[in-house]
């Protein structure tokens, strides 16, 4: 479901003279199990890379579902702001 989507997400940007830059994606499988396999997707014929975490409107989401990466982040953002 998700190739045919994707499919048609490129269909669309050709149709509207947009090109899509694959810098900004990556893919991420959410799951509590490690997966040896994860299943590929592509754009077009340019594959998707795969991932373990990104960070999305500020929030560091991983794929395993733990949160140690964002209050990692908060923690280094808060030393940033309020050193004594």
């Amino acid at each position: 479901m998700l190739h045919k989507d994707l499919n048609t997400l490129v269909e669309w940007a050709i149709e509207n003279g947009m090109k899509i830059n694959l810098g900004k994606y990556k893919m991420i499988n959410f799951t509590g199990a490690w997966d040896k396999n994860p299943p590929g997707h592509s754009l077009g014929d340019q594959n998707i890379p795969d991932a373990s975490s990104c960070k999305y409107l500020g929030i560091i989401l991983r794929s395993d579902l733990n949160w140690v990466g964002q209050v990692n982040y908060i923690v280094q953002e808060t030393g940033r702001h309020f050193t004594l």
